[in-house]
């Protein structure tokens, strides 16, 4: 990663960290849509954010093959057809990889609205699949998951972070 003024060293993020960070993101994903009534269609996917999240910041260690892998297990849980959220999850991480080195320079809020799009287009997907399957017409509040998403980013970004800018040294003089 490029040093920029005024952006901390980052300590290198720890595997254990990462992977209950997405056991914790798949979690929240299958619990927050059972806690809202009628099982809306606008609740965020906690879990594509946490996972264009880290496919930005640990290419090597969260890539496309871990995008289809959560995204199988979405599927079964949710009782979708089986694929549609891996499609949705994979097509999100290569365009977020696609988009990583551009996102490096803008801050958290600029980097919210550069990865609407790719919370957009995921949400997209899996509305053109399930109304070619289905046959039926949701309603606009589908857009609106995005939306949050978006609005989520500088908050799970803050939190992400937060362990890899400790100072690695007790008295602080890293």
């Amino acid at each position: 990663m490029v040093m920029r003024r005024g952006k901390p060293l980052l300590l290198p993020a720890q595997p254990r960290f990462i992977w209950s960070s997405l056991v914790v993101a798949l979690i929240l994903g299958i619990l927050l849509p059972t806690l809202v009534p009628n099982r809306a269609v606008w609740v965020p996917d906690v879990l594509s954010v946490v996972l264009v999240f880290w496919m930005l910041h640990q290419p090597d260690r969260v890539g496309l093959g871990m995008a289809f892998a959560l995204g199988l297990i979405r599927d079964v849980h949710c009782g979708s057809v089986l694929g549609e959220q891996a499609l949705a999850y994979t097509l999100l991480g290569f365009f977020a990889l696609q988009m990583r080195r551009r996102l490096e320079w803008f801050g958290l809020w600029e980097q919210a609205v550069q990865v609407f799009p790719l919370f957009l287009l995921g949400h997209g997907v899996v509305l053109i699949l399930e109304m070619a399957i289905s046959e039926k017409i949701p309603n606009g509040s589908m857009l609106l998951a995005p939306v949050l998403e978006a609005m989520l980013w500088p908050v799970v970004t803050l939190l992400l972070l937060f362990p890899q800018t400790q100072s690695a040294d007790p008295d602080g003089t890293l």
